[in-house]
């Protein structure tokens, strides 16, 4: 089962809040990764001066943030690491939700070959960066269809209530003005998988 197109056409914010116990799938070679979603922040395109696409800016790098909702926005940041946004919105409106942490939920072996640095398995994927390195997701997945054979979400396995979801601002954006204050960071409340 795949989120349908459609789930990515609602408003931002209720797209990321929706995310929260998703489970993201990735195929790789024969084997399947999986994670559930425990943490989430939303980009809001052109006023929002914290994303990548604020006052219209487009480029190579985040072309894949105008693409129709139901895509992956992957970006190298800090010279070192990968991450993933799923794009909302019509195309051309450049939303997106990044994903922050995930749960391991199946290839837990491989995740831990490919992390080897963590030393718990609440370490695995508690960062942006952690989470594309877990799950193998890097450039070659920019722009990919998440309902495609490789990467896709599937809906939540676990039931997530209003009050289990907790709101803060966003994180490493504290230059972006005002825009660095709004509560659009949306994570489980009391999930050990949540970045620190």
């Amino acid at each position: 089962m795949k989120l349908p197109r459609n789930f990515y056409f609602d408003d931002t914010v209720t797209v990321a809040r929706a995310l929260l116990g998703c489970v993201l799938w990735r195929r790789l070679g024969r084997e399947l990764l999986a994670a559930r979603l425990v943490e989430v922040e939303a980009y809001l395109g052109a006023n929002d001066s914290a994303s990548h696409a604020r006052r219209g800016l487009r480029s190579a790098r985040n072309e894949s943030m105008y693409l129709a909702g139901g895509h992956a926005y992957v970006y190298f940041t800090y010279g070192m690491h990968w991450c993933m946004n799923v794009v909302t919105q019509e195309a051309d409106i450049a939303e997106a939700v990044l994903l922050r942490a995930a749960e391991p939920v199946r290839g837990v072996e491989t995740m831990r070959e490919r992390r080897p640095k963590a030393k718990r398995d609440r370490d695995l994927m508690n960062g942006p960066g952690k989470l594309c390195s877990a799950m193998a997701i890097d450039k070659s997945l920019d722009g990919e269809p998440l309902d495609g054979k490789t990467l896709w979400l599937a809906p939540r396995d676990v039931t997530v209530a209003e009050e289990d979801i907790a709101v803060s601002h966003r994180i490493g954006v504290e230059n972006s003005g005002e825009a660095a204050g709004w509560p659009l960071r949306f994570y489980l409340l009391g999930n050990a998988f949540v970045s620190r």
